[in-house]
């Protein structure tokens, strides 16, 4: 299977377990699957893929997930809500990057075999820890405070696509750039480092264009009472 069915397959798999964990658990599972989001897109982002022509980061999309999750917050319980789902990726990020640099200081028995593929990918996550940090507290809080100034200028239902849209793209075009240029400055050649610029906002806008109908489904969802809300 081409990079660009598995991009697309793993597109449609984030998506529809965001929203079982929503319809399930509510408001209490979007903040569990948020932990679960950046964990999961601070290990993949690591590797490094073509895709449609050009090179690109894996990680995208289910770090993408995380900006669907604070928009549905946002848009069913208010910008308190989504800043805390913010909290818990941020503390997530930062629990893990020390549980694993601390595992990795642990010297591995004579018939070990994981320790040296360990160290290859976490031995890289200090770095891109504190990339994706910055790169996650600015965009994220710009997505909680733009949803909420769009959400003031176009309060009807029907304008959600208007302010998830305009909050999330430009949120992700601040996440791209402090990001990318924080994890793979003096890694990567300029033209690849700039390549990798584009693609991961264009991937990263791709995915937020997508996730739109989401959003007013998890609305719907939101008011016809049809989620098992935990705080």
């Amino acid at each position: 299977m081409s990079n660009e069915l598995l991009w697309l397959l793993l597109l449609l798999v984030n998506f529809a377990l965001i929203l079982l964990v929503y319809r399930l658990y509510g408001r209490g599972g979007l903040y569990a699957w948020t932990v679960l989001c950046v964990i999961t897109a601070n290990i993949q982002v690591v590797k490094t893929i073509e895709l449609f022509g050009m090179t690109a980061t894996l990680g995208n999309i289910v770090y993408a997930g995380a900006f669907l999750i604070t928009d549905i917050l946002s848009e069913n319980y208010g910008p308190r809500a989504a800043r805390k789902a913010v909290f818990f990726g941020f503390l997530a990020i930062v629990g893990f990057t020390v549980l694993m640099n601390l595992a990795l200081l642990f010297q591995p028995a004579a018939g070990d075999f994981a320790h040296d593929s360990m160290q290859t990918i976490f031995g890289f996550l200090p770095r891109i820890a504190l990339a994706s940090l910055s790169a996650y507290v600015v965009s994220q809080m710009h997505d909680v405070w733009a949803y909420a100034f769009w959400r003031r200028l176009f309060p009807s239902h029907r304008a959600i696509w208007i302010r998830n849209n305009l909050s999330t793209l430009v949120s992700q075009l601040f996440d791209s750039l402090v990001f990318t240029l924080a994890a793979f400055l003096g890694v990567f050649a300029a033209d690849i480092l700039f390549e990798i610029v584009i693609t991961t906002y264009l991937l990263k806008a791709i995915v937020a264009a997508a996730d739109t109908p989401l959003v007013y489904l998890a609305g719907r969802w939101h008011r016809r009472q049809l989620i098992r809300d935990t705080r």
